[in-house]
Formats: C-alpha cells, structure tokens, sequence
C-alpha cells in the first residue's frame, strides 16, 4: 500500500528545518497572500496533495526553468498531474485542471542536468484561464474551499476508523516500517489524515485526482476509506498464500530440528538411535555367506549412509535396501531329507495316484543323494481344477524336508511384479519372487508358481518374459532383481509351476520347462481319495467324531455319480460338506438320524440327482452321433446333432464352433458326396434337401479336430437313415483320403465316457498306447475299438438296417 518514502541527505544544515506534515499551513494560509497567477510544473505518474511533502526529481527542460523562476520568486509552483503519462512535452490541454499549489522547500541541482525538489502541498486550485505556454507554462489559478463536515463525533469515527485500517495494512506489509504507525497516530486532522493516506496508497493516478477534485470532506473521506478496503482485503490474501507456502517448509524444519534433539538427547542416554540400526545391520552382515560383490556393495551403501542427513527421504530408502540385503538368505540352504522311501510314504500319504509325479521326484531325490548336488529341474504341472496339482507341490516340500513357498500368477500385468521396482521410485519394493525368498529364509524352497498360463499381458509389461530367466536353468544362477540391482542365484530353488491348459502358455516359456500332466480322477481314484483324505477331512472341519458318521463305498460313488460332474475332487468336497452340516445339525440339536448315511439319506438332505446320464444312452434318432471332448476342466461329452428339409442344398452350421470344428463338417460332408453310391445314398439327397448341423450348448465355444469322425457318422447316419448303436461315443481326426488320425487328452475322455454310461469307444488305432496307460481297473466294463480309416469307422459304429419310416430322399 504505502510508498516507501526517503529524504535522508536532502535539506541541508544551514537551512530552516521544515515540518515534514504543515497541518497550519494548510488551513491557514490566507488565499490573499498567495500569487494568482503561477508557473505550472507538470507530474507525470503522481498527485500532490494539500499538506503532503513529496520528492520530485525535474529533468524536463520547461519544467526546470518553471522550478527556477519559483524558486527564485516567492518559491510557490503549480503543481498539476498530466493526463497521459506517454506524453513528453505535455501543453495546458494535457494537463487535468485542478491541481495543487506547492512550497518549494528545497532545490538540489544533479549532474545530469536535472533538480531535485522537496515540495509540500499547500491548497488546491483550479485552472481559471491557461496563460502563456512559452517558454513555460503559467496559469491563471482560482483556490478551492474544502465543504468541512458538521458532525463532530461522524468526523472522529471516521479518523479512527482511517487509522485503524491504515496500521493494519502496515502491520501485514513487510516492507513498511513500523514508524509509519507513529506519524499515522500523530495526525488529528482529518482532511490532512485523508492526503497523506491518499499520497501513500497504491492506487491509479485518475484515482487519486478524482480524491484531489473532491470539495466535499465528507465525501472525500469515504472514497479513501473504499481504496483503504481494498488494499487490506489484496494484503490479507497475500499474508495468507504467504503463510501457506511457508507451511511445508516450517515442518520440514521443525521434523529437522526434533530430529537433531532427539539424536542430542539419545547420545546423552548413552546410545544413538540411526547408529545403532546401522551396527545392527553390520553384525546381521558378518554372518552372511555372500559373495565379495555383494559385500563391496553393502559396505559402499553403508559408507553412503554414514554420511547422510537421517531427515533426508533418501535416508529411509538406502536404510531399507540394507535390511532386504542382510535379511536374504544368501546361499542358505536347508538341509534335503535323502530318504527315499520315507519320500514316497509322504507323497502316499496325502495324494492317491499320480503315480508318475511321484516318481519323478524320487527319481530327482536318488540322483541329488548319488551326486550330492544337481540343479533343481523347473517342472510344470497340466491338469484340469481339483485334481491336487498345488497341494501336490506342499507333499513334495514335505517329502524333501524344505521350505514351501506359494505365488500366484493368475491375472498378474506387470513385469515388475516379477522383477522389482527401481529403488529411485517411490514406494519400490523388490520383486515377489525375492521377497518370497527373504520370507521363507532358505534359498533352496520348493517354490510354486500357480496358474502360470493365466498371467496377463499389456501396457506395464509381459510377466510372462520376464519369466523366462527364473525358469531357465542356465540362466538364473544370476537372476536380476531391479531393487536389489545384484545377481541372485535361484538355481537352487525348485521351482513347480501350475496350469489348466498347456496352449496358455508362452512357447517360449513352456520349452524351458519339464512338462507332466496329470489326468483327472476316475471313479475308482474318487472313491478312494473320498474314504482316504475328505470324509475324515471334512468331518474334523465340522466338529464331528467318526462314530457319529459314516459314509461307505456305495453312498461315495452314490454321491460322484450323481451330484458332481468334474475331473477333480473339488465338487465332491462341497457336497460332503453339505452333508456333514447336516449331521452336525442332527447331533447339535439331539435328533435322530442315521450315523451311516445311505443313498435314501443323501437324496433326502442334497435333493434329487444334478445329473442325469441317460440322456447319453438314449435311443437316438437318426443323425446324432456321441463325440468326446477334452477342455481345460477335463474330459466331456459332445452331442453332434443333423438334420435335413426340403431345399436346394444349403449347409447350415451352429453351436458357437470354432473354424477347426467347422472344417472337419466340410470334410467329413465332402467324403460323404465322394463315397455316395458306395453308401447308396442318391445324389439328389445333396441337391433337393438342406442340411443343419448342431452342437448343442451354444453358449460354450467349441473347437478342435478330435470330433471328426463322431460328425461323419452323424452325417452318415442321417443320409443312409440308420441310427447309431447305443452307449457308442467317438472321437479322432478325419482326413479326405478316408483315413483317422490321434487325437489328445484321451485318458480325460475315457473316465467322461465311463462317468456318462457309455460302453463301447471307437478311437484311432494310434491311441491305442494312451488308453494302455490308464489302469485297467478304471476303464473296466469299457469296449474299445480301434480303427485306421473311416469305413471301419461306419461298419463299427452304424447300424446294418434302415429305420422305419426312413426320410426318401
């Protein structure tokens, strides 16, 4: 607000001292002792006022000559503001025409040529006619009369409130000094306290000549007031985005200054506290088994710490990399358990089956008790949900006496989960396969890497790639962590990874590792697994004793064949589950019921039968042929459905298939046509009527070669009208030379089949070694046929009659 305002150095010793505020003068001069006529000085960026004294420095060549002619006179000038400031040599019309008559109390002459004054207002005036412009200015003035206000206490009041809006803005500018409140104080007349507040205000020029041409006090006073109002509301903002940017760095001081007291005061107690974290991480580090780079590059972060401020935010960042150093198990085993058969119980114990799993762990087991040291293989376990693949990697951790550790990759985007973060991020962390390690303390862990086909890809990053060194046996003896920024040998760690579908997964990725898949259960396996692991397991989950229930084979294969549908034992798991809430409803309450529970028991508690297997023995029209298919859930069912109306030959196909399916319905149509008369079918049959074919449960994508020669006999069926034979399914790969490939998954379709009620298979004569695999017991009361081409396949699985009522084509 206030103009800062100095004149040190300017009056002279010799001269008469001056009162810097002349209040008498101002009200006292006579109007007759003052010149009617005066010389005229133009300003060009100020307004003097009646009472103030101002500074002015004179350069203009027409305004030092009207200073000097004043001065050499009776020292009284015309000072008047000029309209345009841009205006060098302004004429009488360039000046506004009330102005102030002004003493000159002193000259100074500078050595640019230019005067400096100290002028004080005296009176105000108004321009009454313009005299010469030559080689001054000089104007005929008429002295205005101030209208004084009537109301003492008004008049009072409004001092006061002046003043006190005036200290408070010199109280929030810092660059007002607080004698400014002293000579504001020291003012009693109001008209005076009005002038010189006006002179001190930053506000525009014409603003201040409109207070200037103000006649009334009154009036004058409250246009003051406004501009005060203004300047206190501008510095009271200013105070406050003043003391908000000055927050931040008022805390940041004083967290420096507590820290520096509370360090002083922990030496006085005899200890500091950041040394003694440091200590503690060195005496963590003399027991480590690292290599020299890793102990070069904790002695390195440790002389960095030493010299570094414990306010910093970087203090915290390298403290914490330090403990991650220490807290890794830095080629610390533990100790494998080589006893093989003590191995194989375990693995007995909670798995039945997966036979193969478990020798290939033994297998593992005797050559590291032989050689005393291998790298561990990456093994990658595919199978459908349930069939034990996660808990599997637990038996094995157990069998081998090392830690167990589990991470899931399910839905996982971004390569850093894999890798870390760089420490000069916020909120870096290491990698999850480093700070699994760290979390178990072993850095040979049977290491689990769950639902590997199911890891996601896009903008952040391909976890799947990164991947790729962690399961490569070459090249993790130094894998990379991005927060550790040190090579970390994981060749130790044996690694087991997880998955539904080997298709998932990355080629590149699935090459690295050793493939083992794990078919689902047959009937047989279920029933055993039941009686063995969750009949006892859920009983203990609800509370219960084994003499308060039981459940025997027949009410086991009761409950698999009716109530689940799965490769697994995950659904079989649910409805036990139903069940023992049941009875412990019935013991919990005191009711009767049956401790051993029957198929009556089961149907009264879980309701009728989920799911109905004679629809797959159904005595099927002509034109619908039983296929087996393999998902990644496990093995199932597929109805291959057609029919034809009148038409002109057109091929309809439905059922949400994929291109491979609908492939082999052109193939299998094609062979037909070419075999036509062989089959006696006529050739009008392909002409006159239109074909649909349908895979039933639209809402399923289906794809895949293995339904071909379940389509050609359907289609097959349907143009020679003859039905297929009962409890026949199919599966295997058709070709237009009439020959029938292998297909996979075939152990998944036999137990489908088996679990559906079908009793005769008709498969490739290639997939003859799979079904061999499978133990005899669990495809006992299955027919299987094997066959190279598509005639065996109709001559086996067609009827050798026509139906009656047969379509004439």
């Amino acid at each position: 607000m206030f103009q800062k305002i100095e004149l040190q150095n300017i009056i002279e010793e010799d001269v008469e001292m001056v009162p810097l505020l002349s209040i008498e003068e101002d009200d006292n001069t006579n109007e007759e002792n003052l010149p009617k006529v005066l010389p005229i000085l133009p300003l060009r960026n100020n307004v003097l006022l009646p009472g103030v004294v101002i500074p002015i420095s004179v350069g203009r060549e027409k305004s030092i000559k009207s200073v000097k002619k004043a001065y050499k006179g009776n020292k009284y000038i015309g000072v008047i503001a000029q309209r345009d400031i841009k205006v060098e040599e302004p004429e009488p019309s360039d000046l506004y025409t009330i102005g102030t008559i002004a003493r000159i109390i002193k000259m100074l002459s500078m050595p640019d040529g230019g005067n400096t004054l100290i002028l004080q207002g005296i009176r105000r005036f108004a321009v009454k006619q313009n005299g010469t412009s030559e080689p001054i200015i000089e104007s005929e003035v008429e002295y205005l009369a101030d209208i004084p206000m009537t109301d003492k206490q008004q008049e009072k009041a409004m001092m006061d409130n002046l003043k006190d809006m005036a200290n408070k803005i010199i109280e929030l500018s810092p660059n007002i000094p607080n004698e400014a409140k002293i000579v504001l104080n020291n003012i009693n007349n109001i008209k005076f306290l009005a002038n010189f507040i006006t002179s001190n205000l930053n506000i525009e020029l014409a603003q201040k000549q409109q207070i200037l041409e103000t006649n009334d006090t009154h009036e004058r006073v409250q246009q003051v007031l406004k501009y005060l109002h203004q300047e206190l509301q501008l510095q009271e903002l200013k105070a406050n985005i003043h003391n908000k940017a000055r927050t931040d760095i008022d805390k940041q001081q004083r967290e420096y200054f507590l820290n520096q007291q509370m360090r002083a005061i922990q030496e006085e107690l005899g200890g500091d506290m950041y040394q003694e974290e440091l200590n503690r991480l060195k005496e963590k580090a003399k027991e480590k088994k690292w290599s020299e780079a890793v102990a070069k590059a904790f002695d390195k972060e440790t002389e960095r710490i030493k010299r570094m401020n414990p306010a910093a935010a970087e203090y915290s960042v390298i403290l914490n990399y330090l403990d991650l150093m220490v807290e890794l198990p830095w080629n610390e085993t533990t100790q494998d358990n080589f006893d093989l058969k003590r191995g194989k119980k375990i693995l007995d114990e909670d798995h039945y089956g997966l036979d193969k799993i478990k020798d290939r762990i033994l297998e593992y087991l005797a050559v590291l008790k032989l050689k005393g040291d291998m790298k561990s293989p990456i093994l990658c376990f595919i199978g459908p949900p349930g069939v034990g693949k996660t808990s599997l990697g637990k038996s094995i951790a157990r069998a081998l006496d090392r830690k167990y550790v589990r991470m899931s990759l399910g839905g996982l985007h971004d390569e850093s989960e894999i890798r870390g973060h760089r420490k000069t991020y916020i909120g870096a962390m290491p990698g999850r396969i480093i700070q699994s390690l760290k979390k178990v303390q072993s850095s040979n862990p049977v290491f689990i890497l769950d639902e590997i086909d199911k890891v996601g890809k896009d903008h952040r990053g391909d976890p799947s790639s990164a991947l790729l060194e962690v399961l490569d046996p070459e090249q993790n003896t130094t894998f990379y962590d991005n927060y550790l920024e040190l090579e970390y040998d994981l060749s130790k760690v044996l690694f087991i990874a997880t998955a539904n579908s080997i298709s998932e997964i990355q080629p590149a990725l699935r090459d690295r590792m050793e493939i083992i898949q794990l078919s689902g259960y047959s009937l047989e396996e279920k029933t055993e697994i039941a009686k063995k692991h969750l009949v006892a397991k859920q009983r203990e989950a609800h509370g219960l004793k084994s003499n308060q229930v039981k459940l025997n084979d027949k009410a086991i294969q009761y409950l698999i064949h009716n109530y689940t549908y799965e490769s697994g034992v995950r659904e079989l798991d649910r409805v036990m589950a139903s069940i023992m809430r049941n009875v412990a409803k019935s013991v919990a309450t005191e009711e009767e019921y049956n401790v051993s529970i029957s198929t009556d028991d089961i149907t009264r508690i879980l309701g009728k039968p989920k799911y109905n297997h004679d629809k797959y023995s159904e005595n099927n029209p002509c034109g619908v042929a039983i296929g087996l298919a393999w998902t990644p859930f496990g093995g199932d069912i597929l109805f291959i459905e057609s029919s034809v109306n009148k038409g002109k030959g057109n091929l309809m196909i439905t059922g949400n298939l994929g291109n491979v399916m609908k492939e082999s319905f052109n193939t299998a149509l094609t062979y037909i046509k070419s075999k036509a008369d062989d089959l006696k079918i006529p050739a009008q049959a392909f002409t006159d009527w239109n074909l649909h074919i349908h895979v039933p449960e639209g809402a399923i994508p289906k794809d895949g070669p293995s339904a071909g020669i379940a389509i050609l006999t359907a289609l097959t069926s349907l143009f020679t009208q003859r039905k297929i034979k009962a409890y026949t399914a199919l599966s295997g790969e058709i070709t237009l030379r009439g020959k029938v490939l292998p297909v996979g998954g075939i152990k998944e379709k036999i137990l489908a089949a088996k679990r559906a009620g079908i009793k005769e298979i008709i498969l490739c004569k290639d997939n003859e070694k799979d079904v061999d695999e499978v133990q005899a017991d669990f495809i006992k009361g299955l027919k299987f046929h094997y066959v190279e081409t598509m005639e065996e396949v109709l001559l086996l699985a067609l009827d050798k009659k026509k139906v009656n009522n047969a379509i004439a084509f």
